[in-house]
């Protein structure tokens, strides 16, 4: 399975915006459609973006629709994560995760992901 390490979390206030980091390290990463998913305290882990193996077709859950951007580097084997307008409702774990099969998107449930970085931590003050 590929190694995934997220960077990029921390303490901002509301309205605020952050960048998150997702880097692979396996050399097929461009055969692999990425997502992002997050968990806050006490709830379910839930789809927030995600993108094609070629980064040609990316989606988005309504709760961060308009104010996210996901993108990826070829060549650095990164996936990024763009959060705008931050509000408290965002505070989570912030998880990178790969599909199980290459070709693979554009799924949103957690059993169709075979990795998974460790998470990163995104709090948002109001």
């Amino acid at each position: 399975q590929v190694q995934l390490v997220e960077s990029g979390g921390g303490l901002v206030q509301a309205g605020g915006s952050l960048r998150l980091s997702c880097a692979a390290s396996d050399r097929t990463f461009n055969q692999y459609g990425m997502a992002w998913f997050r968990q806050a305290p006490g709830k379910e882990r839930e789809f927030v973006a995600g993108i094609s193996w070629s980064g040609g077709a990316n989606d988005y859950a309504d709760s961060v629709y308009g104010r996210s951007f996901i993108s990826r580097d070829s060549a650095k084997n990164t996936v990024y994560l763009q959060l705008d307008s931050l509000n408290p409702e965002d505070t989570a774990v912030y998880y990178c995760a790969s599909y199980s099969r290459r070709w693979q998107y554009p799924t949103h449930q957690a059993a169709d992901f075979g990795s998974w970085g460790q998470g990163t931590q995104v709090t948002v003050s109001s």
